[in-house]
């Protein structure tokens, strides 16, 4: 009896070991989606983010015309990375608005500097308030807003070459 006794952490010990690397196997989704996709946009009015461009608040996106919502931070690196496909997109005819997360305008007007400016207005979202009510879990993701003020799409992440026709086809179909 006493010899069973012995083992029994051993076998404890590896049981568990066996459990978290099963665990550590399987896929994980870490993208959170919105469970705002196919409803309206929260209700918000944001202050400017950068010397020289107008604020943002929900009306804008009940004018009947489908546009991109991008959610960034001038501290992101996939925001900077970003930047062209965005430019791609505006060049293409998409409206594109934003919010800039947890900035200053002084380092939103550095990006833009940097980085280009695609947007037709961008929000101050200091504390991330309309961020969360969006139900963005981080930066950069961009959402597709139909002329009625719903959200049709979430692109999760950076904009890279490959996405573009796909976020033009979300706006074409959001008419």
């Amino acid at each position: 009896m006493n010899r069973r006794l012995l083992w029994m952490p051993l076998l404890a010990f590896v049981a568990i070991a066996g459990l978290f690397a099963w665990m550590l196997s399987q896929h994980s989704d870490r993208q959170v989606r919105s469970r705002l996709i196919g409803k309206p946009l929260p209700a918000f009015a944001l202050p400017p983010a950068a010397p020289g461009k107008p604020g943002l608040a929900t009306a804008v996106f009940q004018t009947g015309k489908p546009r991109l919502l991008n959610v960034f931070g001038s501290w992101c690196v996939p925001c900077a990375a970003e930047a062209p496909q965005l430019a791609r997109l505006a060049k293409a005819g998409a409206v594109i608005d934003a919010i800039a997360i947890r900035d200053t305008p002084a380092d939103v007007a550095r990006f833009l500097s940097a980085n280009g400016d695609p947007f037709a207005a961008i929000g101050d979202d200091r504390n991330s308030s309309v961020q969360l009510a969006l139900g963005s879990s981080g930066v950069p993701e961009t959402f597709v807003i139909d002329g009625r003020g719903r959200i049709a799409h979430q692109h999760i992440g950076a904009i890279r070459d490959e996405d573009v026709p796909v976020l033009l086809e979300k706006l074409a179909a959001a008419r």
